[in-house]
């Protein structure tokens, strides 16, 4: 008995204003910032976060710029350096995709260092912040991925596989799904669940850091490799290789920041 396989044909454009485009991709981002802007909210409330609360928008907008150009930059350098050198007024072609989760990390990490400089707290306490509300970012960010019927994964035959537009005439794993669950899902519980069991600022960052980089890096054997890169080693991606540096540095962090940390303040 031959396997029917779904066809993905969802329309990527929610509606249609003239020239104006309102996308789900950028919906799904929408809901997640807003989704985060709350959990900050509540660590406010929780005195783990030390700021006021109506500093909380200032955060989100510093995020949201650090990180996108720290995804763009990324994945300009990283990952298809070659044709932005032929092809420079591509850099500001976003609309045409590229971006980098490990980039938009970086920018992360950088936002969260400014917020702190300027608000003066501690930057290990707002990546905590950011960690624990940044996994709806990743969950929503993934879905939108799947709703535009990229970022799929290789080809297989069981069941679960999906035939995407761009993808070819053969089903696909959806690892955007993959991502979501356990970048998005899991990881959000995990870190939620540990929120009262660690002591000192930083660390629940440094475990954000591992378990992406995990998750990822179990769900690129199943995600296709970037065209322009292919394989290293004849086995490994690029985005592989990136995560198992996320892996030893969210380690080594977490080891130094368990020693010399600045311990938490919180209420239950």
């Amino acid at each position: 008995m031959s396997i029917q396989h779904y066809v993905h044909h969802i329309d990527p454009v929610i509606l249609h204003l003239g020239p104006i485009q309102l996308r789900w991709y950028g919906l799904m981002y929408v809901i997640g910032f807003m989704i985060a802007a709350y959990f900050f909210k509540k660590l406010i409330e929780k005195k783990f976060f030390q700021v006021k609360v109506e500093e909380v928008d200032s955060l989100v907008t510093i995020l949201i710029l650090f990180m996108f150009l720290g995804a763009r930059v990324f994945y300009i350098a990283i990952y298809n350096i070659d044709y932005y050198l032929e092809n420079p007024l591509d850099v500001l072609a976003v609309w045409k995709g590229g971006l980098s989760f490990h980039g938009a990390l970086v920018g992360l990490l950088a936002g969260g260092y400014y917020f702190s400089k300027t608000r003066n707290v501690p930057w290990t306490q707002v990546m905590d912040v950011v960690a624990l509300g940044g996994c709806q970012g990743l969950f929503f960010g993934r879905i939108g991925n799947f709703i535009n019927g990229e970022l799929y994964g290789r080809t297989t035959d069981s069941w679960i596989g999906i035939i995407f537009p761009d993808g070819g005439p053969f089903p696909r794993h959806p690892s955007q799904l993959y991502e979501a669950f356990l970048e998005g899902f899991v990881l959000f519980l995990l870190l939620w669940w540990l929120f009262k069991r660690v002591s000192k600022y930083g660390q629940l960052a440094s475990i954000f850091v591992i378990g992406y980089g995990l998750f990822r890096f179990i769900v690129e054997f199943f995600r296709e490799p970037d065209a322009q890169l292919g394989y290293y080693f004849n086995y490994f991606t690029m985005g592989q290789i990136l995560c198992v540096a996320m892996i030893v540095g969210g380690g080594l962090a977490y080891v130094y920041l368990a020693k010399n940390g600045t311990k938490i303040s919180r209420t239950v």
